[in-house]
């Protein structure tokens, strides 16, 4: 006779939660899915509509809109659980994918990468919390687990797949046939989605009381709304002729005004500490993905290669992210975060200078390749470390804000810098590599700036009492663009701290939840 299994022995693919582990990790694959499949397609899809003079908004629009879809997702869920803004966030984004992939100009294609820029920030933001309300605190981390394969899997076949449809069918069928995997990902999620809204009333807070409702921020919201219209403003500069110059500088001013409220004090500055991390942050983005779009186009412009073998370059990079999380993972503090601090940009420049010498000289392809294989080593390698640092530098009380400023200002750094790198592009827009190399020559200029900055996000950490060996568990710190979700161990963050506190909501089936002390806290 068989027994039905109890609560404690539930896994995330157990009948209880198959159905909602599915959903939102095919919704997570989904946005990475399309992300790295935009950058692919992305050169046959301007010269088709004739919009090479936007090419860049395509991806800075999407990354500025996100971060308005975020704040208001994170507003929204706050007062009401996830329910509702994440509906609303798979529609806008299904939408998007509709109007992008229907368009036959490139206006109607921009504005439905918008739609999908603001629905997938609001999707991750809502996943996030619905993953810790629908599910016991136990099976966070194996959850977070599947996110960071449902990054990774996209960062290594999307590209070569969108190419492929591209090549075999048409680059509107990469945007169309997402439509259908993501009302039945919506679906499988739908049933919890139901429990948590006629639940969401009665829950109750840690001493019994009904807790009070968020009050709508909305200044926040406006700020980065006011962020995202400063970065297509700047991005649209490039077609205003002389004139452009002056908006594009005035439209960069407000934006860094506007972003200013949803970061740390002193990350416009020169501040270390925290303040550096999210600077280093958004300087390294700026980089890295102010060149990435650019590969390909290179390589399907100048060297005739399809969009499926030039999805082979975002491969490369991609693959080589993952062995630099994993090895900055193994070896620990035997790698010291000055000796990753400063070898990220030293290696993002050797790259991005091999790019710009492939180009002027019209060397082999196989060498930009390579070029940019060795890229995601250096920012991979990086990035995780930030996150721990983030932490480190967090208490109980800021933990949400520091990280989503980690994350807006990756999204807002590379918004930035591919606006500017459109603009640039737009502005040698008349044959030959000239566009390539004053692109290449921005982002290796950004490089070099990532390294003379690198000892500000240094020093500065609180004292430490003591560090205590305990038991593992994960916390995921996510690259909302392309790269995948890296696991860090909160060993791996009491190196660092000393201490990581964890505070789930109590599940309908458990006991409450209790904090998890990793170590002494902070002095």
């Amino acid at each position: 006779m068989s027994v039905s299994p109890s609560p404690a022995q539930d896994s995330l693919f157990s009948r209880r939660f198959l159905s909602v582990t599915l959903g939102a990790c095919a919704l997570v694959f989904l946005g990475a899915f399309e992300s790295m499949a935009v950058t692919t397609i992305m050169p046959v899809i301007s010269a088709d509509l004739n919009g090479q003079s936007l090419y860049a908004l395509a991806f800075a629009g999407p990354l500025a809109t996100g971060v308005i879809g975020m704040v208001t997702a994170g507003n929204w869920a706050d007062r009401s659980g996830p329910t509702r803004p994440l509906l609303a966030a798979v529609t806008v984004f299904t939408i998007g994918l509709i109007a992008s992939g229907l368009a036959t100009a490139m206006f109607p294609f921009l504005l439905g990468r918008l739609a999908q820029g603001m629905g997938g920030g609001a999707i991750t933001v809502a996943l996030y919390v619905m993953v810790a309300r629908a599910l016991p605190p136990r099976l966070h981390p194996p959850m977070f687990a599947c996110f960071s394969a449902a990054w990774v899997l996209p960062s290594l076949v999307g590209p070569v797949i969108a190419g492929f449809i591209a090549d075999t069918w048409s680059w509107h069928w990469v945007f169309l046939g997402v439509v259908v995997l993501v009302v039945f990902a919506m679906a499988l999620v739908t049933p919890t989605l139901r429990r948590l809204s006629t639940t969401e009333h009665t829950r109750l807070g840690a001493d019994g009381s009904v807790p009070e409702r968020a009050a709508w921020d909305i200044p926040r919201i406006l700020w980065a709304t006011l962020a995202a219209v400063s970065v297509l403003t700047l991005s649209l500069a490039g077609e205003q002729g002389t004139g452009g110059l002056i908006i594009a500088v005035i439209a960069l001013v407000i934006g860094l005004i506007a972003v200013r409220p949803l970061l740390p004090a002193g990350v416009l500055g020169l501040r270390r500490g925290l303040p550096g991390v999210i600077r280093m942050r958004a300087v390294v983005a700026a980089t890295f993905f102010g060149a990435e779009i650019y590969v390909p186009y290179l390589l399907i412009e100048h060297y005739d290669f399809s969009p499926t073998a030039a999805g082979f370059a975002l491969t490369g990079g991609a693959v080589s992210w993952a062995v630099g999380s994993a090895l900055q993972g193994r070896l620990g503090d035997r790698l010291p975060n000055a000796v990753i601090a400063r070898s990220a940009p030293i290696i993002a420049f050797i790259s991005i200078a091999a790019l710009f010498v492939v180009a002027l000289l019209h060397l082999s392809p196989w060498l930009a390749l390579g070029a940019w294989t060795l890229a995601g080593l250096g920012v991979g390698m990086l990035y995780p470390r930030l996150g721990v640092l983030t932490l480190a530098h967090s208490t109980p009380t800021n933990q949400g804000f520091n990280s989503a400023a980690l994350t807006i200002a990756d999204s807002f750094g590379s918004a930035i810098s591919l606006a500017i790198a459109g603009t640039l592009f737009t502005s040698m827009l008349i044959g030959g590599v000239g566009p390539f190399l004053l692109v290449f020559a921005f982002t290796a200029v950004l490089a070099l700036a990532a390294l003379a900055i690198s000892s500000r996000m240094l020093g500065g950490l609180p004292a430490r009492a003591e560090t205590a060996h305990t038991e593992p568990i994960t916390v995921a710190a996510a690259d909302p663009h392309t790269g995948p979700i890296t696991l860090i161990s909160a060993e791996e963050v009491a190196v660092h701290t000393g201490t990581i506190t964890i505070v789930a909501p109590t599940h309908p089936d458990e006991t409450p939840a209790e904090t998890r002390d990793q170590g002494t806290p902070d002095a």
